[in-house]
């Protein structure tokens, strides 16, 4: 029995906003993050509960990096990031399930901010509905075409 999921309870309920289905592929969901103060922190979700990467199937798997490239060079063509991190962790109460977070290592983001430091933007207020969706159109709008 899998413990309140809170990526499971959302697509069970739907994904009626662009942040919160910025793009899709056969297994996974691009989200903008729905607690960072950062825009364009994104969130790549898998479609079905798990909880490690060593439960992805082979499809998964390699629909995964072209992903996280294309979450990437999406990034940097709406923010101007010199690079992105990908990071997963999955172990906050309810968020267990596979999810990486693509973020924006932005030019003047100050040191202190940078590496692991950068979840310091998810304990600050997040970015409102309306930032999230504006920075969430124009990722999917210049999302790269593999």
């Amino acid at each position: 029995m899998v413990d309140a999921c809170y990526s499971c309870d959302q697509t069970a309920n739907g994904v009626g906003t662009i942040r919160e289905s910025i793009w899709e592929v056969p297994g996974w969901r691009v989200a903008h993050s729905f607690n960072a103060s950062l825009a364009g922190w994104l969130v790549i979700v898998s479609h079905r509960h798990i909880e490690s990467p060593d439960e992805m199937t082979l499809e998964e798997s390699q629909s995964l990096g072209p992903l996280l490239r294309d979450a990437s060079v999406a990034l940097k063509r709406v923010t101007g990031c010199p690079k992105t991190y990908v990071v997963m962790f999955g172990e906050a109460e309810g968020f267990s399930h596979l999810h990486f977070h693509v973020v924006p290592r932005l030019e003047d983001m100050p040191m202190e901010r940078r590496g692991p430091a950068v979840f310091a933007y998810l304990r600050e207020t997040p970015l409102a509905d309306d930032a999230q969706d504006r920075v969430s159109r124009a990722i999917r709008d210049t999302w790269p075409v593999s």
